[in-house]
């Protein structure tokens, strides 16, 4: 099997979207369609991808901007951490409410755990609750590649004086979560370049 991993950063915020699919079955999912949902739906239609879920690492307003026509186009279910759940319908907690491009409330359609795979085609993507930037984000773990939204980031990590962050918990998270892979594994992070766990062990600011 092929995994193909497409990049798009999405709407006014540029957080990263993420289209994923296998060459063999075509079947793909959407991570954190943040906006700009016609390139994306543009993408997925030039590739005859069959989209099975949108799945979102966490509940804040600049990756959830894109939800609602990415799904009333497909008819596919949303996916978040059952601690998230909440932000999705809630325009103050997730912050939308206060964003140029206006409020979003919006309901998941299953709720994630710690430890769940996600199967979509020949591929799967594994849940990791890494709480602390919210306290239902999560990463998702694929093959030789961890997606984690606004975790961690190339040199950086997420912030936590939003709703339901909190520091330590955060740090608490990516020393037992992720730094504990293995080094090759690349991080294709919510918002700027990749890295890869070997990097931001070695010189994350964060961690050393």
């Amino acid at each position: 099997m092929k995994l193909n991993i497409y990049r798009i950063p999405a709407g006014i915020y540029a957080a990263n979207c993420y289209v994923i699919f296998s060459d063999d079955t075509k079947s793909g999912i959407v991570v954190d369609p943040g906006g700009s949902a016609d390139e994306i739906i543009d993408f997925v239609e030039k590739n005859n991808i069959d989209l099975k879920y949108i799945v979102l690492t966490h509940g804040h307003g600049d990756h959830i901007g894109g939800v609602k026509e990415i799904k009333d186009k497909y008819k596919i279910p949303v996916l978040i951490h059952e601690d998230d759940a909440d932000m999705l319908t809630d325009a103050s907690k997730n912050l939308s409410g206060t964003m140029a491009s206006g409020p979003i409330e919006i309901n998941a359609d299953k709720t994630l755990k710690d430890g769940e795979i996600i199967k979509f085609g020949d591929l799967e993507a594994l849940v990791l609750h890494t709480p602390g930037h919210t306290k239902g984000g999560i990463c998702l773990k694929i093959q030789d590649h961890i997606l984690t939204g606004d975790t961690l980031f190339k040199g950086s990590i997420g912030r936590t004086d939003l709703y339901s962050g909190d520091y330590e918990t955060l740090i608490k998270s990516i020393k037992t979560k992720l730094l504990v892979l293995s080094d090759e594994l690349i991080v294709l992070p919510g918002h700027g370049q990749p890295s890869t766990i070997r990097n931001e062990r070695l010189s994350n600011p964060f961690f050393n």
